[in-house]
């Protein structure tokens, strides 16, 4: 068992110990190593200001992802590169990605460029070659600027993308991947004592068996979620398990007949998994947070937290997934759906905790769809999540449907009466149509909070219902979407 974490800091090993389980990699930097630089903006991992870059080894190449320093405790950072915007420049040379932003008056005040900066560093390590408008956008999503306006730090992003990659990360990367897998352990990880402790264990026996010691302790994945916790709601964490290093438990396998996803896979691992089932669910997880959120953020923790406006259960649910949850060296497989039992109660034991999902891939005869609805298109959590698999016949007529929403109740949950009117039916069949939407209104009694009113969230669940029955009718996507596109996605994939 190891009592210190290890990372890499500008070429060599840094090694901490004796930190409070609820540090945060902003503070360890700005208060402890006095790189104040990263910013403190929001606390929590919207405006990206704080954001840094995080490099990992994959497949014996170092990749460097933006992640938010705000809300990442300091201790998931072992066994990586940190990277922030103090470390760019090559002595007295601007990095490339700098340097267009001087060229490109990209700053005004400041306080947020270190995180814009930051971003487009992981964009210019991620991409070969000149990006795209629409790719740069995507990046920055997650980084908030109120006094320079976009245009000139896209036009900066633009103009970095055409300069070579062979900055100094990218002439040190192979000394960089050796140093990883130095640091790449099988120890156990324990910070602290019985009664406040930071532990990443390196196995799922391990993880089982602190687990059932410490049932009260809080499980962390990638902190998007458990972050605010500490940053906003002040909540005292004495005993948290960071599962990151849990060997396997970040797997992605695709058995040609369904994707299992391990616990600790992140949103970005999974969304080109996600993209092969269909192109709604690659849409879906493209605006899941932000490029710093869907690094870090997982599918397991968005299910395992049990939110009823998580935007991954839905679409889920609609397709049958299933879940595997183990205690101790018992382990058992239930429909997700089963999993969330009220607002805030899942069907989880003491000491019992998630080790994956198993999500069916589509079959030639089903249709599936799916829709995010919120207050502002990028960076927000869901008002109303709507997600749609109908099993068609030759004949057109609906042999099942599953329907599912989040927003709609205290858990994420499946519109049964909806689904009845329709089986059976044509799927062109008005009358079956006006049967689903009048049943739909006796599935839900809608949530009624600051995101959107139950009215509200009744007749967007309406439309919703609407337009999946549009599109699995035949009707172009062109003629009911403004965005996402299905022929557009399927045409600039292939």
């Amino acid at each position: 068992m190891r009592d210190t974490i290890r990372f890499i800091r500008r070429g060599g090993i840094v090694e901490v110990g004796d930190f409070d389980p609820m540090t945060m990699l902003l503070d360890h930097l700005r208060l402890d190593e006095g790189a104040k630089g990263t910013k403190e903006g929001c606390g929590e991992g919207d405006c990206g200001a704080c954001t840094v870059a995080i490099g990992r080894c994959r497949n014996g190449e170092v990749v460097y992802e933006p992640v938010n320093a705000c809300i990442q405790l300091l201790g998931m950072v072992d066994g990586t590169e940190v990277v922030a915007i103090e470390d760019l420049a090559d002595g007295d040379t601007l990095h490339p990605i700098q340097q267009a932003m001087v060229d490109r008056h990209g700053s005004q005040c400041g306080f947020c460029t270190p995180g814009f900066v930051m971003s487009l560093f992981a964009l210019f390590h991620a991409s070969e070659g000149p990006v795209t408008r629409g790719e740069i956008n995507d990046w920055i999503a997650g980084n908030l600027c109120r006094c320079t306006g976009y245009r000139p730090i896209v036009d900066a992003g633009l103009e970095a993308s055409t300069a070579p990659r062979a900055d100094k990360f990218h002439r040190a990367s192979a000394d960089t991947a050796g140093i990883l897998q130095f640091l790449a352990d099988d120890r156990d990880l324990f910070i602290g004592d019985e009664e406040r402790f930071f532990a990443a264990p390196a196995s799922v026996d391990a993880l089982a068996a602190l687990y059932q010691r410490h049932p009260t302790a809080v499980i962390v994945a990638g902190a998007t979620d458990v972050g605010l916790w500490i940053t906003k709601q002040l909540r005292d964490i004495p005993k948290i398990i960071h599962i990151g290093r849990v060997a396997g438990m970040n797997r992605i396998e695709d058995t040609g007949r369904e994707i299992l996803i391990g616990a600790t896979a992140t949103y970005a691992t999974a969304e080109p998994y996600m993209r092969a089932i269909d192109p709604d669910l690659g849409e879906l997880f493209r605006r899941i947070g932000s490029k710093q959120v869907r690094a870090s953020g997982t599918v397991g923790g968005n299910v395992a937290n049990g939110s009823p406006i998580g935007d991954t259960p839905p679409a889920l649910i609609a397709l049958g997934a299933t879940m595997e949850l183990r205690r101790g060296d018992r382990a058992r497989v239930i429909p997700l759906e089963d999993f969330f039992i009220d607002y805030g109660k899942q069907n989880r034991a003491s000491g019992e905790f998630v080790t994956g999902l198993l999500v069916p891939r589509l079959r030639e005869d089903q249709v599936f769809r799916c829709y995010k609805v919120t207050k502002r298109f990028d960076q927000d959590i869901s008002a109303v999540m709507g997600a749609f698999r109908f099993t068609l016949d030759a004949d057109g007529l609906v042999r099942e449907a599953r329907i599912a929403y989040g927003g709609m109740a205290g858990t994420p949950k499946r519109a049964k009466g909806a689904e009845a009117a329709l089986n059976g039916s044509a799927i062109r069949d008005s009358a079956a149509w006006s049967n689903a939407f009048a049943a739909l209104r006796e599935d839900y009694a809608p949530l009624d909070d600051h995101r959107a009113s139950a009215a509200y969230r009744a007749e967007i669940a309406h439309a919703l219902l609407g337009k999946a029955l549009l599109e699995a009718a035949g009707t172009s996507t062109a003629r009911t979407r403004l965005v996402g596109r299905r022929e557009e996605i399927v045409h600039a994939a292939e």
